[in-house]
């Protein structure tokens, strides 16, 4: 796969349901993660421990990726973030929007710089993200 193909892959998959997503995480991983609530630097057993954790708080947890962009070893992925919650399984909502930096070795994500915010349900702010460029 080229890497592109490999971040597409990882997109494509539903955290909660899919049980190989950290087979795409390479053990070396480091992700970068600049959110609302202040910087954040993760390894891979920090990121499995996440994944853990959204397990059991969501009933669904997908991505809808709006752009892809490779440059060599380098993808640039912007998306939304879907959830349904446990609580709520027949409600999708919007949770956050992101864009990520992904360097790929070994075809799997190996460096990641990500910048998030509060998912924006707003019509306007939706089909922004819904122009797909992948």
């Amino acid at each position: 796969m080229t890497p592109k193909e490999v971040v597409k892959t990882f997109y494509s998959l539903d955290f909660v349901k899919d049980n190989n997503v950290l087979e795409y995480i390479h053990k070396d991983c480091i992700l970068h993660w600049n959110s609302s609530k202040g910087y954040m630097c993760s390894n891979y057993k920090m990121i499995e421990e996440r994944i853990a954790t959204l397990k059991k708080a969501f009933h669904s947890f997908t991505y809808k990726l709006s752009h892809l962009l490779e440059d060599n070893n380098t993808v640039t992925a912007r998306y939304t973030i879907y959830v349904t919650s446990i609580e709520n399984p027949q409600e999708e909502e919007v949770l956050a929007h992101f864009i990520t930096i992904w360097e790929i070795k070994d075809q799997q994500l190996y460096k990641g710089y990500e910048i998030s915010q509060l998912g924006d349900d707003t019509p306007e702010n939706l089909q922004a993200f819904s122009e797909i460029n992948v």
